[in-house]
């Protein structure tokens, strides 16, 4: 009698329970959308360049008085020895660029031009960041308001918007700087010209962020967990900045960072057809303008602003592209 044969196929073992530490014995945990983005902003080295140059201009901005005080002179002190008597034109080459003074200095004037330029960082970075923040929350508050509760309100503030767009911007701000006091509401000089230049700027840049929200809030609305707040007894105004606006911040903040090298163009734009910060005080738009009489003698004067400006837009504009790529989960690089 022959005996049974053994069956070979091997037995099926019972899987292992997964460790939940990892097989390398590191405990797995869930990562924030912060943390998500941060993430994919550090493997960004461009936009990581960008906020690094942006961080160095604020700074440059705030501590204006102290960088000047140890690598320059006053903005307004002339210095007529650095000029030929002749052709009052900087002595020495690069337009007198020395290490006395690091841009050389001005033509006719003497004054210091790298001095000029870091206050003139002030009065860029600030009209941009202020016009920036009036755009933002203007747009955010018409943009939601006009995406929530749609029909006659989304409309009439679509039409506005629509309107805005469409208004001669520049011309409007010329037009408003020449008519207005040397003193208005405690301001003086050149703070009514700055504060004119925020709130004309921004009051014609929140369309653009208003159509933004206003987009995102019409698909918002209709998810699930803004019908489970009305199930609850969630009044309007909680939904809106409880719900919503929260959802918001993202786009928002990346059309913001974006926006401010718009405004950095607009605010020496203005400046070089005489519409900005009135004389002495420095701006990069009023530099590039006086440069205009003796840039075939002396081209570094309009060198120096001219390479500022673009450097500005160009690192905001490159940290806003990094930032709106890390932001965006289904974006792709």
């Amino acid at each position: 009698m022959t005996a049974p044969l053994h069956d070979t196929t091997a037995e099926a073992v019972p899987a292992a329970p997964a460790d939940p530490a990892g097989p390398a014995g590191k405990k797995v945990e869930g990562r924030s959308l912060k943390q998500i983005a941060w993430n994919r902003l550090k493997q960004d080295k461009v936009a990581l360049a960008g906020g690094v140059t942006v961080l160095v201009l604020a700074l440059v901005a705030i501590f204006a008085p102290l960088i000047v005080s140890l690598l320059g002179h006053p903005p307004n002190e002339f210095h007529q020895e650095e000029l030929d008597p002749l052709t009052n034109l900087p002595q020495g080459a690069w337009g007198g660029v020395s290490g006395d003074f690091l841009f050389g200095v001005e033509p006719n004037k003497g004054r210091d031009v790298f001095s000029r330029i870091v206050y003139g960082a002030r009065i860029s970075l600030l009209v941009a960041f202020l016009a920036a923040v009036v755009a933002v929350v203007l747009g955010t508050l018409f943009g939601i308001i006009a995406g929530y509760f749609g029909g006659w309100v989304d409309a009439l503030i679509s039409r506005t918007m629509d309107v805005l767009l469409a208004f001669p911007q520049l011309l409007f701000i010329i037009s408003l700087v020449s008519v207005l006091p040397d003193d208005l509401l405690g301001l003086t000089g050149s703070g009514v010209r700055i504060a004119v230049l925020v709130l004309v700027i921004g009051f014609f840049g929140w369309p653009y962020v208003g159509r933004i929200v206003r987009g995102q809030t019409l698909s918002l609305r209709e998810r699930e967990y803004i019908e489970a707040a009305r199930s609850l007894g969630g009044g309007r105004r909680h939904i809106l900045f409880r719900e919503l606006l929260p959802n918001l911040v993202a786009p928002i903040l990346v059309y913001a960072t974006l926006m401010i090298p718009t405004n950095i163009l607009t605010e020496a734009a203005l400046s070089f057809l005489g519409a900005g910060v009135r004389p002495p005080t420095a701006s990069w738009g009023g530099m590039l303008r006086d440069a205009l009489a003796t840039y075939e003698h002396d081209p570094m004067f309009m060198v120096f602003p001219g390479v500022t400006i673009f450097i500005a837009v160009l690192a905001f504009n490159l940290f806003g592209d990094g930032l709106r790529d890390a932001l965006d989960p289904k974006g792709t690089r």
